[in-house]
Formats: structure tokens, sequence, C-alpha cells
């Protein structure tokens, strides 16, 4: 019992910059307390006790703004941080080391009692705040839903979730895309997160400049083999590499 709680202290010492002592992690964070009348209510649950696991899983909503029904799971060292309207239905199961910001929703999409009808989060996983996981799917190891999303299929491990409904970001995808956005001068932070519609632009500018500077790359040093040298009615400073031109670019969307 005790080095449990000796783990939910530092796991939210460790996750949280705001956090100052233990005490103060101790007496203050409700996502804490929510998860400790959690355990007894779950302990009830699973006992037989319904009625008694359900009042003190009221009580915790009560006193925490965190609403959790006692059948849910939970592993080591889950963060939920703030907490406030967070609502967790009777499936859901949280592996080790989850962090859960205020606002979200692992609901149910089925009304068919018994049957799986909330998420399970594997290992690692973020969820952002006011973001939706509805249904009886897994979200795997090390995955992030960003804040908002409304996720109704499962997350690959390691991928990201975003918009309504969710756009699933293959983790190879969203490297690719920042290493090009990089090289163009561009933040990728910028071009590739939200579903602005100038950043969907953008985006899009990027995948696509990115392939047309690799194909015309290729088709000058396919020119040169062939002819020994450029042809003479084209421009002689053409670039037979990988090359953008980060300030012209800027210029052009600004």
């Amino acid at each position: 019992m005790f080095s449990r709680l000796r783990e939910d202290i530092a796991c939210i010492l460790e996750r949280d910059p705001a956090a100052r002592s233990r005490f103060e992690v101790l007496t203050c964070y409700p996502g804490l307390h929510a998860l400790w009348i959690q355990r007894w209510a779950h302990a009830c649950w699973v006992r037989g006790f319904k009625w008694l696991g359900r009042f003190i899983s009221h009580g915790g909503r009560f006193l925490t703004g965190i609403e959790i029904h006692p059948g849910a799971t939970f592993g080591r060292r889950v963060f939920i941080d703030h907490g406030m309207g967070v609502v967790i239905g009777e499936m859901a199961e949280i592996g080790d080391d989850c962090t859960i910001y205020q606002g979200v929703t692992l609901g149910g999409t089925s009304l068919i009692k018994g049957a799986k009808r909330h998420p399970t989060l594997e290992n690692g996983v973020i969820v952002g705040a006011h973001a939706c996981v509805l249904g009886g799917f897994t979200v795997g190891a090390g995955a992030r839903i960003g804040s908002g999303a409304v996720v109704t299929k499962p997350v690959p491990a390691g991928a990201t979730a975003v918009g309504n409904p969710a756009r699933i970001i293959a983790a190879q995808d969203d490297a690719k895309r920042e290493a090009a956005a990089a090289k163009m001068g561009f933040s990728a932070y910028g071009v590739s997160q939200g579903e602005d519609p100038v950043a969907q632009a953008l985006r899009g500018l990027i995948d696509n400049a990115a392939g047309h500077e690799h194909q015309i790359a290729l088709l000058w040093q396919a020119l040169e083999q062939i002819k020994g040298q450029p042809p003479k009615h084209l421009p002689g400073d053409a670039h037979t590499v990988e090359q953008f031109d980060a300030e012209k670019l800027n210029q052009l969307v600004k």
C-alpha cells in the first residue's frame, strides 16, 4: 500500500513541473485523491459490494470533480492532471504510466450490457485535455491523443490522434514531415499540428514540394549522365541536388 502511495507521489513530481513538494502533492492534487478513492471503490466492486462501490465512487466525484466507475481498472503510476470533468467508464482499462488531463472522457458507444464498451489504454498513453475516446478498442502503447480529439477507432502504438473525428498520424510519417519542414525553414509544430485550414495547406505544400524537389534532382542527374552536361537551352544553374530556398518560400506564404 505504502509503496503504491510513494509511486503515485513520485510520478506526479516527475511529470508536473508545478509540483514543489511531496506534502503539496499529497494534500492538493485531486487526481491523486480520485485514484485512491477508486481503489477502495474497485475493491468493493470486485467483491460483490456493487452499491457500496458506486457510493464510494459517487463520493469521490463530489470531492474531486472526477468521475470514475468502480469497475474501471488502473495500472501503476497513472497521473490524472488537474482532473476536473474527467469521466472514466466501467470497462475502461488504463495501463502503467498513462497521463490523463482535465475534461477527458473514456466512454462507450454501445448499449449492450456485458460487452466491452470502454477503451483500453496501453502503457504510456497520454490523453490531452477534453479529448473523448469512445468505444471498446485499444489505444496502443506510447500513443498520444491530442486535446479536443474525438477518437472512435483503434490508435496504433506510438501514433498520434488529432481532430474531430480523429485523424491518425503515424509516428514515422510525422517524423518525415518534421524533417522536411525543418529543411524548408518552417517549424514542424506550426504546420503539422491541429486542423487549421492554413496549417493543412502548408502541410500539403511541404509534402508536395519535398517530393517534387527529389524528382527534379533525379531528372537532372539523368540528363547529365545522358548528355555529359545539362542541355544548352536549359538554365545552367539548375540544381541536381535537393535544395530549397526557404526565404523565398517564407515570402510566398506570408
